[in-house]
């Protein structure tokens, strides 16, 4: 990542601990072609729309999460950030989904009852498992990659497409490099890091999985949308 970008550092030791373990992971998400075609402006359309209408099953059931969270932090500004999230920065996200959706390059490939994929279906499952079902900071854990991966390569694409003249996919790359999404990301790392430093061994164990494994679902989601998965039975 170029350091001249708006990158999101870890905080702590926490959120430094997690984003070295998962430093493989997100070496690869950047070589992905699927990334590298999208920041070119070559992507095809039907692999972009795939992954629209995947990434809009998807958020479905992440704003269910992220309203859990909401609910059971223990800390007024962590309850606000959650629900903020899906009152607004979440919500935005499907507007931009349905109104890129609508372009006429893009329209003819929408399907029109998509079905979630094998991958959105267990990202989704994982999510929505951890944020009712697991200690708290595991459930933020869990719902973290999805805004820290997405800040960094947001803000790395959206730098990218702004080279590349009448760019196809620059208002998507745009909204992700976003400051005020680069610095809600910010903020629920620092959530993370205040929930982490009072989690025993166990527990941080537990936490560290919980976001080693979103973050290889992101890694996963963006792959099966290049690869063309057949989301059919």
């Amino acid at each position: 990542m170029d350091d001249a970008l708006d990158t999101i550092e870890p905080v702590g030791p926490v959120t430094r601990r997690l984003w070295d373990a998962t430093a493989a992971t997100r070496a690869r998400i950047d070589e992905l072609e699927f990334l590298r075609t999208l920041a070119s402006g070559t992507l095809a359309p039907e692999a972009f729309v795939r992954y629209l209408q995947q990434d809009t099953l998807y958020l479905a059931d992440y704003r269910r999460a992220l309203a859990m969270l909401a609910a059971r932090a223990d800390d007024p500004a962590a309850s606000g950030l959650w629900a903020a999230s899906v009152a607004e920065a979440v919500a935005e996200e499907g507007v931009l989904h349905a109104a890129l959706l609508a372009d006429e390059r893009l329209a003819p490939h929408v399907e029109t009852e998509p079905e979630a994929s094998l991958v959105t279906r267990a990202y989704a499952s994982s999510l929505l498992a951890a944020a009712a079902y697991e200690p708290y900071p595991v459930g933020v854990a869990a719902v973290l990659p999805c805004y820290w991966v997405y800040a960094e390569v947001g803000t790395r694409l959206a730098a990218q497409a702004a080279g590349v003249g009448a760019h196809p996919y620059a208002t998507w790359a745009a909204a992700y490099g976003d400051p005020a999404f680069v610095d809600v990301a910010r903020r629920a790392v620092a959530e993370l890091e205040r929930v982490g430093a009072g989690c025993d061994a166990p527990l941080l164990a537990r936490v560290e999985r919980a976001f080693a494994d979103a973050t290889r679902f992101e890694e996963l989601f963006w792959a099966s949308a290049a690869a063309g998965e057949s989301w059919s039975r």
